[in-house]
């Protein structure tokens, strides 16, 4: 008698209370011995010279969706096997039915029923003709429904698989053997029938991909759909791409229709009109140019110890500026509370948003605006240099052909104390 965890698959010959492996309690469970020994069948070695193996077919299958298709290198391949992830409730539902608008699709949902996908297709105004729907969660059923429904259907969606189950494994479903096992018999049938497969994976509540790392390395391309729940607008990014870049974002816009496309870099500015305590910076996402609004709100302070809020920005990176300003712009931050918020509830991560902040606070407490039409660019150091960013030529180029008269960078800073010069102190 034997028993394994049903997390991780860890084996021991008895029975324990906590997994030694993946420290998980209560997981242990008794597995069952074969009576007779099954005889191995030893597979012949294949082998293939390299010089005779045509080329991979990559005439790529567009989904009609800009944005989806940037990410994607120009479409979905013959054969590949995409890993869709996102936090609950910010539109991957949605995004799938959007992208499948010309495909014969079989959708398979372990999450919702035939009538929600239903209800949200038609809303999204989806062809429904072309959409097959199951709620078959065995996947040795699928795939044999897959044998007999391969020449009508153009792609399988799987929403979601930590909801399958394979008969071979006694662990439930959701579990770590359960989604490697179910992992290799859809990719197996996939590769060998050339069927696109996107599989739906949910997210730890610390954002990585439930699996863990195990489901990543199976698949061809995984996709990330972030947003703010209380912002509309969602970004979508590849972390691996073995068909295209991994340096492509699309970027949408949630409606009541559905998600729409937006290609105008300027989507995140709420309007151009120059107030004190507000600075535009350009960052690029992958190689695309994008401009954002930084707002800096100083008011006096009443307590011992001033508040410091922050949206938008990494915390830790704003505290490290404050100082930055404070020794070098010899400002008196310590009698100011701060709040600083990125405008449309997106989160900057570049630091190429690093002098704009800077400028956006001496702007609230000088309380004089930046210069009309200006952009800041800029990564700031500990000694208050400004230095070159990536990509920072483009988003110059972008910049001045949307009208931006000046261009504050590396270029023209060597040091943020000359941001004084822009507001004469």
């Amino acid at each position: 008698m034997s028993y394994i965890c049903n997390q991780c698959g860890y084996g021991s010959a008895s029975w324990m209370g906590r997994c030694p492996s993946c420290g998980v309690w209560q997981s242990f469970i008794e597995k069952k011995e074969d009576q007779e020994t099954k005889k191995i069948a030893i597979e012949k070695l294949n082998i293939l010279s390299l010089e005779k193996i045509p080329e991979i077919n990559k005439n790529k299958k567009t989904t009609g969706i800009f944005e989806i298709d940037r990410v994607l290198g120009g479409g979905i391949v013959d054969g590949e096997i995409i890993l869709l992830t996102g936090e609950p409730g910010v539109g991957k539902s949605t995004l799938l039915l959007q992208s499948l608008n010309n495909f014969r699709c079989l959708y398979i949902s372990g999450e919702e029923s035939a009538g929600q996908v239903s209800q949200r297709a038609k809303r999204l105004k989806v062809n429904l003709k072309n959409l097959l729907f199951s709620d078959n969660t065995q996947i040795e059923g699928i795939i044999t429904g897959l044998k007999e429904l391969r020449k009508k259907i153009d792609i399988l969606v799987i929403d979601s698989i930590q909801t399958l189950f394979s008969s071979k494994i006694e662990t439930p479903a959701g579990s770590l053997s359960q989604i490697k096992e179910i992992a290799n018999q859809i990719i197996d049938f996939a590769k060998k029938n050339n069927l696109p497969v996107i599989i739906v994976g949910h997210i730890t509540k610390e954002g990585e991909i439930a699996g863990p790392k195990t489901l990543e390395h199976f698949v061809d391309c995984v996709l990330s759909f972030e947003g703010e729940k209380e912002s509309n607008f969602r970004i979508l990014r590849a972390s691996k791409n073995r068909f295209g870049p991994t340096d492509e974002i699309g970027i949408f816009e949630m409606e009541s229709e559905g998600l729409k496309p937006i290609s105008n870099p300027l989507i995140f500015l709420e309007n151009h009109e120059e107030k004190p305590g507000k600075a535009i910076v350009g960052i690029t996402e992958g190689k695309r140019p994008l401009f954002f609004e930084i707002q800096t709100l100083t008011v006096p302070t009443v307590l011992a110890i001033p508040r410091r809020v922050v949206k938008g920005l990494d915390y830790n990176k704003v505290l490290l500026l404050l100082a930055v300003a404070r020794k070098h712009l010899h400002l008196s931050l310590e009698k100011f509370d701060l709040f600083v918020n990125v405008v449309g509830g997106v989160n900057i991560k570049s630091t190429a948003a690093d002098l704009g902040f800077i400028v956006s606070l001496v702007s609230s407490i000088k309380n004089q605006s930046p210069p009309k039409k200006s952009l800041f660019v800029g990564e700031v150091g500990l000694l208050g240099e400004i230095r070159k960013i990536y990509f920072q030529e483009k988003i110059e180029k972008e910049a001045k052909r949307l009208g931006c008269s000046s261009v504050y960078s590396s270029k023209n800073l060597k040091n943020i104390k000359e941001i004084k010069s822009i507001f004469n102190f």
